[in-house]
């Protein structure tokens, strides 16, 4: 009996000791949450088929880092648009995304550049969805526009 007692006491004080609760809201999470609101609310005026979709990026979302000082801090608010997807150079595309992409996706693949810290992105693929096996098909792309 004293075997299995010390053996849960281990397993007890292991759990607390390394698996920690969910980060609390914060000030700072919460402006990133009301930044994604204001990003997605917006729709280009020529095609309202198109939708932003917002990522809070950064130390709040990874890291679960509070800011040092309470006054400063930085919230990382990315946000890309539902028809356009970009891929390393040479990987094959999706077959399959997320339910915020549209029907219809352009894929650039990411190009090295002679600047370092610059990439290029070039047009290669465009992706249809087909509703019959749910999957996207890809089409490559000519045009290679950077």
């Amino acid at each position: 009996m004293s075997c299995q007692r010390t053996l849960d006491d281990i397993i007890t004080t292991f759990l607390l000791d390394t698996c920690r609760l969910g980060p609390q809201i914060s000030k700072h999470a919460l402006k990133a949450v009301l930044w994604c609101d204001d990003i997605t609310t917006v729709h280009p005026e020529d095609d309202q088929e198109t939708d932003i979709i917002p990522l809070i990026t950064g130390s709040i979302a990874e890291f679960y880092i509070e800011p040092m000082l309470p006054h400063i801090g930085d919230i990382d608010v990315m946000h890309h648009w539902s028809t356009q997807l970009t891929i390393p150079q040479g990987y094959p595309p999706p077959t399959q995304l997320p339910a915020e992409f549209s029907d219809y996706v352009q894929v650039c693949e990411i190009v090295d550049s002679h600047l370092p810290g610059y990439v290029y992105l070039v047009l290669h693929y465009l992706l249809t969805y087909c509703t019959d096996d749910d999957k996207y098909n890809y089409f490559k792309e000519d045009s290679r526009q950077c």
